[in-house]
């Protein structure tokens, strides 16, 4: 373990220890917090877990190796084609879902659904809510499709998955005026900001990159989150941490929005924005100002 743990850390792998830990349970099939309790490892073991932290070391993504990765109360099957979901996701997650037990019976969309984290966490947290996802790419939907049939083999509410694009004009027609809870974790990194190895090398740049200035999704998503939800309905949507301004005026100058909000993640970093559809149902160009999470 402590010979991983070295060999992670030397390749800028961190946690090191952490991870060594959790591959080295996952070689054994144990929980990492029964690895005291496991056998010793065995020739094969010892050989599985080198190559592993030899894949590791050349940042090949753990959830990759692991073919899992935790969301909330989920584990997620994930890989090569669709984006790996990230811990800071979950305060969107829960924001939505807070929203949602507010409503009976409500309708949730999650657009850019991927591997389908935050649809199926909502799923699983309010089963009385009707839960559509959508994701346009063929190599993440084949994954989105995995964990919904997983999720509902196991006794989670089922979710209904789209395929389509979620700039389109025309996004899910049938639901426009109908939507209570709208999430949204878009591609949004400027295209010219450098990533690490495990996003360059192995997420879907069109799951990671958005634009120049990363909101050329974030844009269509804002004006026809506006038209699907009902008046009162909300919006939430990730951004990237250089955003913090930049999406909230543009839930704003939308003026169909008004209690725009935005969120720290844990490390204080602009994480992600909030708005609730004027009850009224107008349109009132530029006439809302936003506020911070702290404020």
């Amino acid at each position: 373990m402590a010979r991983a743990a070295r060999l992670l850390a030397a390749a800028g792998v961190g946690p090191a220890r952490v991870e060594a830990e959790l591959l080295a349970a996952y070689v054994l099939g144990v929980p990492r917090g029964r690895l005291a309790l496991a056998d010793d490892l065995t020739d094969d073991h010892r050989a599985r877990l080198d190559e592993l932290v030899r894949r590791r070391a050349a940042r090949e993504p753990l959830q990759h190796l692991t073919g899992r990765a935790g969301f909330r109360h989920l584990e997620l099957a994930v890989g090569p084609g669709v984006f790996v979901p990230r811990p800071e996701t979950e305060l969107l997650a829960g924001w939505g879902l807070e929203q949602g037990r507010r409503r009976p019976d409500p309708l949730v969309v999650d657009l850019c659904s991927g591997s389908g984290a935050i649809a199926l966490a909502v799923a699983q947290e309010l089963p009385g809510a009707r839960v559509v996802a959508v994701e346009r790419s063929p190599e993440a939907l084949a994954w989105l499709r995995r964990n919904a049939a997983e999720r509902a083999e196991s006794g989670d509410h089922p979710i209904e998955v789209v395929q389509a694009d979620v700039t389109a004009p025309d996004l899910l027609a049938d639901l426009v005026g109908r939507v209570d809870v709208l999430l949204c974790n878009p591609p949004y990194v400027p295209v010219d900001v450098v990533v690490p190895p495990e996003v360059a090398g192995h997420d879907p740049a069109e799951a990671v990159f958005g634009g120049a200035d990363g909101l050329a999704v974030i844009r269509p998503v804002i004006s026809r989150a506006a038209a699907l939800l009902r008046p009162g309905g909300v919006i939430g949507v990730e951004h990237d941490d250089t955003h913090g301004r930049a999406v909230p005026e543009l839930l704003a100058a939308d003026g169909r929005f008004t209690a725009i909000t935005e969120h720290p993640d844990l490390t204080g970093r602009p994480r992600y924005a909030t708005a609730s559809r004027r009850a009224d149902g107008q349109h009132a160009p530029g006439a809302t100002a936003w506020q911070t999470d702290s404020s």
